[in-house]
């Protein structure tokens, strides 16, 4: 016989409030987790295709309103398409063309400046604090040269890495021109194509959705360019002031660097810093520091908040942890994607929860207007 008393009848045993609050909120989660982490893999999985498609996106956000504008003239929008198209490939060209002919025609001085700094960095080995005797020193040589000698079995592998990847790049790169050029010219019924997959009682929102996500990309693009070519400007303004070599190559470097948001262009101003120590040594490296921490001040101080405090409506905190999530998510693509996609979910939370009207700019404007 059980030693335990009967259930009285009629008694109900119920899950606590908080506990059932808590479980229905965890398996949520965990679904939108699982969903998420599958879309991220997926992406990943395919990113020879979806990156170049994010490229893509962002230079039609960037000549967006070029097209329009040509457009509003009276040009057929594929005309105008094709102009736009080819003065931006123009510009790249002419960007590929400065960074190539500054390192050809200063290459040279700059090797001999590094086989300088080796020397009297052998030297202070020699006469400073180290006291290193010539044999030591040779011993420490020896080790370099054996070591860098071990790694000689992996050249191939590494050419073949290599090789792949720049195909990879030749791919991606055409894949982002014909998307661009195509986001471009038929970007509105893409867009009401997408909007079709939808149930249709969500499609007015998805395409109101979409119109505040593309108005905030945009004008975050457009702001971007500016500040990056800011940045650009003033250091190599710096750079030609000290007289440090490949100062239009450093000025591209760190045009392209900053559109990585906080980071890019201080990362890519430190290469102008190590190009100062090494052609013309500490003092004026120091003084190169001291212009871009210049630079990177006034761009924080005047240039962020004037262009893109009320774009990106994004805490400084958020944007770092945005752009260290990319760079673990996807690299250096990762952390170019991060603050635009960042920014465009914060617009469509906004427009969703405050009922905020959608920008309408450009490839998910319009979807009936004239060819």
């Amino acid at each position: 016989m059980s030693s335990q008393s009967p259930r009285p009848e009629g008694r109900r045993y119920e899950v606590p409030v908080g506990v059932d609050i808590a479980a229905a909120w965890s398996w949520r989660l965990i679904v939108i987790g699982v969903a998420g982490y599958a879309l991220a893999w997926a992406l990943g999985f395919l990113s020879e295709v979806t990156v170049p498609l994010a490229v893509g996106l962002l230079l039609t956000a960037l000549t967006a309103g070029a097209v329009d504008a040509l457009h509003r003239r009276k040009v057929p929008r594929i005309l105008a398409t094709f102009i736009v198209m080819i003065g931006m490939l123009l510009a790249i060209g002419g960007l590929v063309t400065v960074v190539g002919t500054q390192l050809s025609t200063q290459f040279d001085d700059l090797r001999d400046a590094v086989v300088e700094g080796i020397a009297q960095l052998q030297d202070w080995a020699k006469q400073g604090p180290l006291n290193l005797s010539d044999a030591q020193l040779a011993e420490w040589i020896d080790r370099v040269q054996a070591a860098i000698a071990t790694s000689d079995s992996s050249v191939v592998s590494q050419a073949t890495e290599v090789g792949t990847r720049v195909s990879h790049f030749v791919a991606g790169f055409f894949i982002a021109i014909f998307a661009a050029f195509f986001f471009l010219y038929d970007g509105a019924k893409i867009w009401e194509w997408v909007v079709q997959i939808f149930p249709r009682a969500s499609r007015d929102k998805v395409r109101s959705s979409g119109r505040a996500a593309w108005g905030s990309l945009t004008a975050f693009v457009r702001a971007t360019v500016l500040v990056a070519l800011a940045d650009a400007v003033g250091i190599a303004l710096v750079a030609v002031i000290l007289q440090v070599p490949l100062a239009l190559a450093i000025g591209v470097l760190v045009f392209l660097g900053a559109f990585i948001p906080i980071v890019g262009a201080l990362v890519s101003g430190m290469v102008a810093v190590l190009v100062a120590l090494v052609a013309h040594g500490p003092l004026t490296a120091l003084l190169m520091l001291a212009g871009v921490i210049a630079v990177q001040q006034i761009e924080s101080h005047v240039l962020q908040p004037f262009l893109m405090g009320h774009i990106v409506a994004i805490h400084p905190l958020a944007i770092i942890v945005a752009i260290a999530a990319g760079i673990v998510i996807a690299g250096i693509v990762g952390a170019l994607l991060a603050v635009p996609f960042a920014a465009c979910i914060n617009s469509v939370v906004r427009h969703l929860a405050e009922g905020e009207p959608p920008v309408t700019d450009g490839m998910v404007g319009d979807a009936s207007r004239d060819v």
